[in-house]
């Protein structure tokens, strides 16, 4: 019987095109997993990382995706199934009892708290019941409630990445993007500075939290952040994280203002894009993921980790080559694109 995440496993990630998939990849890999690299796009960077086997998988919209999937499972003989993004986790609730028949882990909330994370509106619903800040939020059709002269944020209302995300000064712009942005969301624009909290939280209930201020922020994603430790923020992390009855790897996001008064704006129930800052300051966030995902003890004194240091990143040219050529090896792979 495995004792620790040190046991190799095979696991599938999918969504490696996006930052989160593609690091949560190469720390297994550099843990001595063996990584079957999944998405959508046979040019994802993360299908091209050493020692990965990679597959072109359908979107996740795609009535295919679940057969697909439990398919590529089995073929594989793989243990785990760990989702990168967001699109992947509805189908992935649905297939999760033909999975755990074939012995394929999964380690998710309950249906209902997966849809209350994607759902922006469902999310906000959760938070004020439960007396958690969070942004006011309205629907395009109650855009007449807006009080005048509100900063706003437009947005997608089940969305990601930081796509179709608009700010606006007035109502009336806000009317016009709603237009324009799928199944829109209107929220009140949030000042001062922003934090995601890399969280775990075991079968227990009980969750470690390591707060990273998002320095510098390009098209949603962290270019240069910093371990911080903020008392207020942690009290108010874990408190969202029982009002949505978090369970295994998730990420909260939210702002700290001027004045110090702290503000929820999401939970993504998977890794956060920059949680190689939490591994570099001390914390064994994938490792302990690993052990909760095969049922085995989740260690939080692993779990601590060091304020007052920065990661930096920058774009790198991972590979190049024949399109062609590697369209064609990843179909050859058991591919479906």
């Amino acid at each position: 019987m495995p004792t620790d995440h040190t046991t190799a496993r095979r696991i599938l990630v999918t969504g490696v095109g996006a930052n989160p998939g593609f690091g949560l990849t190469r720390s297994l890999t550099r843990l001595g997993h063996q990584v079957i690299a999944a998405d959508a796009n046979p040019l994802a960077p993360g299908l091209l990382l050493p020692g990965v086997e990679p597959r072109v998988t359908p979107l996740a919209t795609d009535p295919d995706y679940p057969h697909v999937m439990a398919e590529l499972c089995r073929d594989l003989a793989v243990d785990a199934v760990v989702a990168g993004i967001e699109n992947d986790l509805p189908p992935l609730m649905d297939i999760a009892p033909q999975l755990e028949a074939d012995g394929v882990r999964l380690w998710l909330p309950d249906a209902e708290s997966v849809a209350s994370c994607i759902d922006k509106a469902a999310f906000h619903r959760v938070l004020t019941e439960h007396g958690i800040a969070t942004p006011r939020t309205w629907l395009p059709e109650a855009i007449d409630q807006v009080p005048d002269g509100t900063p706003l944020v437009v947005k997608p209302r089940r969305g990601h990445g930081a796509q179709n995300v608009h700010f606006v000064d007035r109502r009336a712009q806000a009317r016009f993007l709603c237009e324009l942005v799928p199944d829109p969301l209107i929220q009140e624009r949030v000042y001062g500075y922003e934090f995601t909290a890399d969280c775990l939280v075991d079968r227990t209930e009980q969750a470690s939290v390591i707060l990273r201020r998002r320095n510098l922020v390009k098209a949603g994603l962290a270019a240069v952040s910093t371990t911080v430790d903020h008392p207020a923020v942690r009290e108010l992390v874990i408190k969202t994280l029982g009002a949505v009855r978090a369970r295994g790897v998730c990420c909260v996001q939210g702002f700290v203002s001027d004045e110090g008064a702290v503000t929820i704006t999401e939970l993504n129930v998977r890794i956060a894009g920059g949680f190689p800052l939490t591994e570099a300051a001390g914390a064994d966030l994938v490792g302990q993921m690993v052990n909760g995902l095969f049922g085995l003890r989740v260690d939080h004194d692993r779990l601590t980790y060091k304020a007052g240091l920065f990661l930096t990143n920058y774009i790198e040219t991972l590979a190049v080559g024949d399109v062609a050529e590697l369209e064609f090896t990843a179909a050859a792979k058991g591919g479906t694109s």
